[in-house]
């Protein structure tokens, strides 16, 4: 694991032998609640809803649902809806079902930012009342000229010292739409030579005739997100201000606003690291084009990591919340391998999915001495590793498919699968020995034929020989045709995510579709994204959104090996 957890060896009491791991955001909580800086713990996970969730905001969903439930809190689900430039229902919609799937319980806490746009709006006029917000004219260029810079202080904006009331005038005029976008804005007046530069007079309203997701066409006015987020924290009472790192020089802003709003318990804010995970996409703007161009399928295809791409692809809560336990809690940013979320995935559906049998790439293999008309019923575990799973029935019968890779007329040294003379294990049924095959006219192989061993059934009833190799097989008769989805990264990992013009070094094999597939017929009764491993082949699941019944596609997860090592703790 490549990021270190801060960790403190906290004794708890009356047990001095024994430690428990605290993080650096449990050890801030404990010391506020020990203080009496607070008595309860209120989380909440805000996020803007301008595309689908990926899996660096699973952790901090976890985290935050986490924390809310280790201190018996409250946890509180709000959408950051302030930007109508971007926002869509279609994303709310997607992000409520990534958190309940994640299993982040918000109770009747479903709040929206812009639930507080007149409050927010009373706000803003208070800060105008107390001299500390004043309406501004200039453009977004010259904005950007009296900014300054990080060496050299900004420059007072012409307009920073109007008075109140002209000041209340102009931006009730704004709230009315009597100026176009960008024609106006609020400003903050705090200091212009700040040496953070968030906190030079930051535009707090803006001008934007467009109608919003949740309120409609009630405001032309929508308020910046530095100013909403602190306050809406303070409106809902939340405690602990859980974000990223790169939300640190905001802070101050934040205080700020809360302080000059004087809201009587303001949250403590608290910066932890992202989760990066190597070779993938998590912009949306790079989604965005990957869905607008048709590379994907759309924001939840396989290849992504979305939240919803993981899940349809067959990933489960376990293995997220798992993956992001290793990944620990930091202040300081390093990446995690795609690999340890494949390990992870593995780990949780090892003892839990019934092993099946598919066949992928399949030849036919008929047993000329067995009678052509009989259909037996073998009995199959349905898990190796886990005994309480049980087992099933599966048929056999005269023509079974096996995989072509399965089969070589002239094979290499310690190829122990099926070839002429050569005699294996059929997977839970009988020995057969290879006789031959039948080619077609362009001389690809479409038959392979063998004997069986009536004395081997199951493996038991024989003595004196021994077989190298077992294959796998279905029944040809009772068959269910599917199409099967493999899955690579959709990065050319060698080449790393970004081309120098800052395009996406795309891999042309990410996606192979097979639709001559055949697997055991109790596979026909998948439902969307039901899981099951198939011998041989790795994790697979039924895909939710184009499997019909009679014509069931499934998705690899993942694949059964890994080089994968879990770290030593």
């Amino acid at each position: 694991m490549s990021e270190k957890e801060l960790k403190e060896n906290v004794t708890t009491e009356g047990e001095a032998e024994k430690t428990v791991s605290r993080n650096f955001i449990e050890q801030i909580i404990d010391k506020d609640l020990a203080e009496g800086v607070y008595d309860t713990v209120h989380t909440r996970f805000p996020p803007e809803p301008n595309g689908y969730l990926h899996i660096g905001h699973a952790k901090s969903i976890l985290l935050n649902y986490g924390l809310a439930k280790e201190y018996g809190g409250k946890f509180n689900m709000r959408f950051d809806d302030t930007n109508p430039t971007k926002e869509k229902a279609e994303f709310v919609d997607s992000i409520l079902a990534d958190i309940k799937w994640l299993g982040a319980d918000w109770e009747d806490r479903l709040f929206f930012a812009s639930d507080y746009f007149e409050q927010m709006y009373e706000g803003a006029v208070k800060l105008i009342k107390k001299g500390k917000a004043y309406v501004s004219e200039l453009s977004a260029e010259e904005m950007r000229e009296y900014r300054g810079t990080l060496t050299e202080p900004g420059k007072n904006d012409p307009s920073r010292d109007r008075s109140v009331e002209e000041n209340l005038e102009l931006f009730e005029k704004m709230k009315n739409g009597g100026f176009a976008d960008g024609e106006r804005t609020l400003r903050a007046k705090i200091d212009m030579a700040s040496p953070n530069i968030n906190m030079r007079d930051p535009i707090i309203y803006r001008v934007a005739h467009l109608s919003h997701q949740h309120t409609g066409d009630a405001w032309c006015i929508y308020p910046m997100y530095d100013f909403a987020h602190p306050i809406e924290d303070a409106i809902e009472g939340i405690t602990h201000s859980i974000c990223t790192l790169e939300f640190e020089d905001h802070r101050p802003l934040y205080d700020w606003v809360v302080r000059e709003l004087e809201y009587p318990h303001p949250p403590k804010q608290i910066e932890f690291a992202k989760m990066y995970l190597t070779n993938v996409v998590t912009g949306k703007r790079y989604i965005k084009k990957l869905v607008e161009d048709g590379i994907v399928d759309g924001w939840d295809d396989p290849r992504l990591v979305s939240i919803a791409a993981l899940r349809r692809r067959g990933f489960t809560p376990e293995s997220i919340k798992m993956f992001v336990d290793l990944c620990g809690i930091s202040k300081s940013n390093s990446s995690a391998d795609y690999a340890m979320l494949e390990y992870c995935i593995r780990e949780d559906l090892k003892l839990k999915r019934p092993r099946m049998m598919a066949v992928l790439d399949p030849v036919r293999l008929i047993i000329d001495n067995y009678p052509e008309n009989q259909t037996e019923m073998l009995t199959v575990a349905n898990n190796l590793e886990n005994e309480a799973m049980g087992t099933r029935q599966v048929p056999f019968g005269r023509e079974l498919y096996i995989e072509r890779e399965d089969f070589m007329e002239e094979p290499p040294r310690k190829y122990f699968r099926m070839f002429p003379g050569n005699e294996v294990r059929l997977m839970n049924a009988y020995f057969v020995t290879c006789t031959g095959c039948v080619k077609d006219e362009n001389g690809r192989i479409i038959e392979v034929h063998c004997t069986y061993d009536p004395e081997t059934k199951c493996g038991s009833g024989f003595t004196g020989r021994k077989v190298k190799g077992t294959i796998h097989w279905v029944p040809a008769k009772e068959a269910v045709k599917a199409e099967v989805r493999l899955y690579e990264n959709i990065i050319d990992e060698e080449k790393g995510v970004y081309n120098e013009d800052g395009s996406l070094n795309l891999n042309p094999n990410s996606l192979t579709v097979l639709k001559e597939c055949y697997l055991e017929p109790a596979l026909k009764d998948g439902k969307p994204y039901d899981s099951f491993q198939f011998v041989r082949q790795g994790y697979f699941c039924v895909d939710s959104r184009d499997s019909v019944e009679g014509a069931p596609v499934f998705n690899r997860i993942v694949s059964l090996k890994s080089s994968y090592v879990l770290p030593k703790a």
